[in-house]
């Protein structure tokens, strides 16, 4: 199974539906008079540089007195600053502080968050049991990301026993909104019956989605199946090229194996494989058949 590195969810910051380009009197105006959408905006402004020049400190000024007043998305953004050090020194607890506010408020990505943190102990005491509550609460809202999470929780007994069932629930649902590492992880779930009656057919299906949009373990674990006939017919030269597109991102094991494979075919079918995989390669896995 695959775990999302920490640094994923701090990858985006809130921006406001309509953000200005540019610092307008009003926006000013209405900002220091304390509407705290326009402080939002000013924050963003600054922090993109805008028609100004990029200030973090200015960001994290205006931010800060927008969540003052309740703004989710400002306390969101303040938690991103304080967690990147961007306008203020790092500080995991006072990032924790920004997501919880937000997370409070209902905001699904600040509660996935939240739930990052108490998995990884960043800015709180690890806690298993507090990351699959804030998971669950954001899941349950459609958050693709804490969806995986929570399906990997109970795939893992992390903070809930352990339940295939409930893992195959909740990797299908971020499967379904296009999560590749829950497509990945639902088609393991299929090849070994966990949750699910074992069905390689179906196992192919999400190792191809996963797949397609670059994931190496699904590209390797789709080449062994075309390599032994499992859930789709035996075909060598796409055995060979998933694997080889898997070798090229790092996987050993998929080095490993095109080489066997390749004990198997004709100089022809390896040229064919070559050409499947460079042409899949520089489509960007898509339209590869």
């Amino acid at each position: 199974m695959i775990w999302r590195s920490f640094v994923a969810v701090l990858s985006l910051f809130r921006l406001p539906s309509a953000a200005s380009a540019q610092i307008a009197p009003d926006l000013l105006a209405d900002a220091e008079r304390g509407n705290a959408d326009a402080q939002l905006n000013l924050g963003v402004i600054y922090l993109k540089g805008k028609g100004v020049p990029e200030n973090d400190i200015e960001a994290v000024k205006w931010f800060r007195l927008a969540a003052k007043q309740g703004n989710a998305d400002a306390q969101f953004n303040l938690g991103i600053m304080y967690a990147k050090g961007e306008g203020v020194p790092g500080n995991d607890i006072e990032a924790v502080k920004g997501f919880r506010l937000a997370a409070q408020q209902g905001d699904a990505k600040a509660q996935f968050v939240v739930g990052v943190h108490y998995d990884f102990g960043r800015g709180v005491p690890k806690n298993d049991i507090e990351a699959v509550k804030w998971y669950r609460l954001a899941a349950q809202q459609g958050e693709t990301e804490a969806q995986y999470n929570l399906g990997l929780m109970y795939d893992t007994g992390k903070g809930v026993p352990e339940n295939d069932i409930e893992a195959v629930k909740w990797f299908r649902l971020a499967a379904e909104q296009g999560n590749a590492e829950a497509q990945y992880n639902l088609g393991v779930m299929y090849l070994k019956g966990k949750g699910v009656p074992e069905n390689e057919i179906e196992a192919t299906k999400w190792y191809r989605l996963a797949a397609e949009q670059g994931n190496a373990e699904a590209q390797y674990n789709l080449g062994l199946l075309y390599a032994t006939g499992a859930g789709v017919a035996t075909n060598f030269v796409k055995a060979y090229a998933w694997l080889s597109m898997a070798a090229a991102q790092g996987n050993e094991s998929a080095s490993e194996n095109k080489g066997i494979v390749t004990t198997l075919m004709t100089p022809q079918q390896i040229a064919e494989g070559q050409a499947y995989a460079t042409r899949c390669f520089e489509n960007d896995y898509k339209g590869c058949d």
